[in-house]
Formats: structure tokens, C-alpha cells, sequence
């Protein structure tokens, strides 16, 4: 009865813009969250460019300093004030193995063997599946972690050069390999297991407790300076790293200085977009409030009325609270439609650059619309039942 007196003076045309400007932000915002919902296994994944943005960290090796023996370590004090730079997140050292290491591993009747070596980092810095990358005392078998590129390097240099055969990745998991661990006088062999291939690290690294282990055995026991570090920086164009970097004389590996700031720009422009559709949003949200507190104010003296002659002010403002939580779930529901097939488009080329990506769901994309439909109704609910109670006091 009330909704029937109070509609005459609604404004399609105004409720139109908002149902479109309030739609195309609401899109925004969930394509947004959802993208990078979707993509976030790419940014954390170890093959990917968008992973969080970590730099090798060396001191400079003069010619001078090789003569005289220069000590190349990092003093707890230099990875203390590395530590409190604006710029840094966390450092992680390298450590080395102070035993001697060689592998063998037979194929096709071949044995092949070399002298290598070891290291390790904390865990949070490994970019590869950590299920396998554990090790505890009494275990036989050691996880190791290779760069990718020495397996290209065999496959595309050794192997065909030699006429051998080309191994893949899953292939290299599967081979046992025969490790010698000697030092202090004592020799022991232990079975090696590839877990995984890394491109942030260009070493060969097993876990800290094998290494804290293996140490205490087969080495010195005296825990050394550590030649290198990997640092997670908060943004690699801050041109505050490479000026410490100059000043302390210290050294990146792989440029990682130019490559992190594409990734750093990639996640500035998906912070852009979000930043957009919550400004449409918020714009579309006002347009409403507009066109409601007109709607409003033609109806002044209707309302009046309905007060005066004892409709309350939670009924005379139920009217206009249900049209707005109805245009804003209309809205709600489209966005999502709108996010799937955008989505189903987008899927197939991810997959396409990321072979290994998983797809996600929906979930996100729901969630972060819900939560935007329950804020801008309730402020609409809201400033609704406030003008309509200014009317009521002034009567």
C-alpha cells in the first residue's frame, strides 16, 4: 500500500544509471579478485615470473682480495643491518657443506660419477614442493633440490655431444643416485633423491637439518660466515637496494634487480584495476543515495502524512530499503554471471601458459561480492532510515 503511494515519483532513468554504474564496478572488482585468485598459484609456483621477488646476495671478489685471502663471509652484523633495511622482508643465509661429496648414477649401463657439493637454505626460501623435502637422523635418504638449468645443460650440451640419451624431470625423480660423504676420517654412502628443480637458486641444496646433521658428523662442527644471502625485498624498484648494494660493495645474481620490477609493475596494475571498480562502486553507490534522497524529497510531504497518521518510521522507509536491496542483489547476481564467462574465456589461455596451473573456483569472486552487497545495502538501509527519521523529528 505504502510502496504503491510513495513510487509515483521514482526515477527509472536515474535507478538505471545506478543499476549500470554499480554492475560494471561490481564486475570489476570480482574479475579482479578472482584473476588473481586464480593466477595465485602462478605467483607462488617455483616456474613462474610472478613469484615473490627474492635477490642472491654476494660480496665482490676483487683480484686483490683473492691474492691476500679476503674473507667474502657475511657477519652476523652485516645480516643484522641487512635485516632492518625499509626495503627488506626477510634474509635467508647459505650454508655449505664442510664435508667432500660426489655422486654416481648409473644409465643404460653407463656409470657416471662426479665430485659436488652442497647446501642449504631455510625452508620458506625453497621454490619447490616441500612433501619430500625433509630428513631426520637414522634416514638413509637424502632430498635434493638442482637447478633447472643444469639438467638443460646435460640434455642440450652434455648428452648430445656424447650421443646419450636426453632425460626429463620426472625421469631424473626416479633415478636413485649413489652419495659418498666423507670427511674426518670417515667415509658412509647414503641414497640421493631429486625432489625437485629450482630457477631461483643456482645450487645444489638439501634441507638444513641433513646439512646441521652432516656437519656435525663429517665436518668441522664450527658454523662459518656465509658467502651468500637471499633476500625477499618489499619492492625491487626501490632504488634505496641498489644504492646500499653499491655503497657496501655487494653484488646480485641474474640481474635480479631489472627482472623483479616487472613483476613488481604486474602487481601494481592488478592493484590498479581493483582500485577502479572500487571507485566506480563507491561512485555508483552515492548516484543511489542521489537519486533515492530526491526521490525523497518529492515524496516530503507524503511521508509526513503516513507519520502523522501513525505508520512508523522503520514502515514508511521499508519501501525504499527494499528497492535498494533488490537493485543491489540484481546487481550482485549479473557481476557473478558475468565473472564465469569472462573467467571461462580467460581459463583456457592460462592454461595454455601454465600447463601445471590448477584451476580454481568461484569461491572468491562469490565471497568478495557478497561481502560488497551486504556493506553498500546496509549504508543504503541505513541512510535511508536517517533522512526519513530527519523528516519525522522536524514534523
Amino acid at each position: 500500500m505504502i510502496w504503491k503511494l510513495l513510487k509515483q515519483h521514482v526515477s527509472v532513468s536515474q535507478l538505471t544509471g545506478f543499476f549500470l554504474a554499480n554492475l560494471c564496478g561490481m564486475v570489476i572488482v570480482l574479475l579482479s579478485v578472482q584473476f588473481y585468485s586464480d593466477v595465485l598459484p602462478a605467483f607462488t609456483a617455483g616456474d613462474s615470473f610472478l613469484k615473490k621477488d627474492y635477490i642472491i646476495v654476494s660480496k665482490r671478489v676483487s683480484t686483490l682480495g683473492s691474492a691476500v685471502g679476503q674473507n667474502t663471509g657475511f657477519t652476523e652484523a652485516e645480516v643484522s643491518d641487512l635485516k632492518t633495511q625499509p626495503f627488506t622482508e626477510r634474509v635467508g643465509e647459505f650454508r655449505p657443506a664442510q664435508f667432500k661429496v660426489s655422486a654416481g648414477m648409473g644409465l643404460e649401463g653407463m656409470q657416471l660419477s662426479t665430485a659436488m657439493f652442497f647446501e642449504s637454505v631455510p625452508d620458506g626460501f625453497v621454490d619447490v614442493n616441500l612433501d619430500g623435502w625433509h630428513f631426520e637422523p637414522g634416514m638413509q635418504e637424502i632430498p635434493i633440490v638442482i637447478p633447472r638449468n643444469y639438467l638443460n645443460l646435460y640434455n642440450f650440451g652434455f648428452a648430445q655431444s656424447r650421443n646419450m640419451p636426453q632425460i626429463s624431470e620426472g625421469m631424473m625423480g626416479m633415478m636413485p643416485l649413489d652419495i659418498r660423504l666423507s670427511g674426518r676420517g670417515q667415509v658412509s654412502r647414503m641414497q640421493g633423491r631429486i625432489v625437485g628443480f629450482s630457477d631461483r637458486l643456482n645450487t645444489i641444496l638439501v634441507p638444513e637439518s641433513f646439512l646441521e646433521w652432516a656437519n656435525s658428523q663429517y665436518g668441522e662442527g664450527v658454523k662459518e660466515e656465509p658467502s651468500r644471502l637471499i633476500l625477499e625485498v618489499k619492492n625491487p624498484a626501490d632504488d634505496r637496494i641498489a644504492k646500499y648494494f653499491k655503497d657496501k660493495g655487494y653484488e646480485t645474481e641474474n640481474d635480479k634487480l631489472d627482472a623483479g620490477k616487472t613483476t613488481w609493475f604486474l602487481k601494481v596494475i592488478v592493484g590498479i584495476v581493483l582500485s577502479v571498480g572500487l571507485l566506480i562502486s563507491v561512485l555508483s553507490f552515492y548516484l543511489l543515495m542521489l537519486s533515492i534522497y530526491l526521490l525523497l524529497q518529492k515524496n516530503t510531504t507524503k511521508l509526513e502524512n503516513l507519520l502523522l497518521i501513525g505508520y512508523s518510521p522503520a514502515k514508511v522507509a521499508a519501501p525504499y530499503q527494499g528497492l535498494t536491496a533488490t537493485l543491489n542483489a540484481f546487481v550482485f547476481i549479473l557481476a557473478l554471471v558475468a565473472v564465469v564467462l569472462v573467467r571461462n574465456a580467460y581459463l583456457d589461455r592460462l592454461t595454455q601458459l601454465f600447463p601445471s596451473l590448477e584451476a580454481g573456483s568461484v569461491w572468491p569472486a562469490c565471497v568478495a561480492g557478497a561481502v560488497l552487497f551486504v556493506i553498500v545495502s546496509l549504508l543504503n538501509i541505513f541512510a535511508i532510515r536517517k533522512k526519513i527519521d530527519k523528516i519525522w523529528y522536524r514534523r
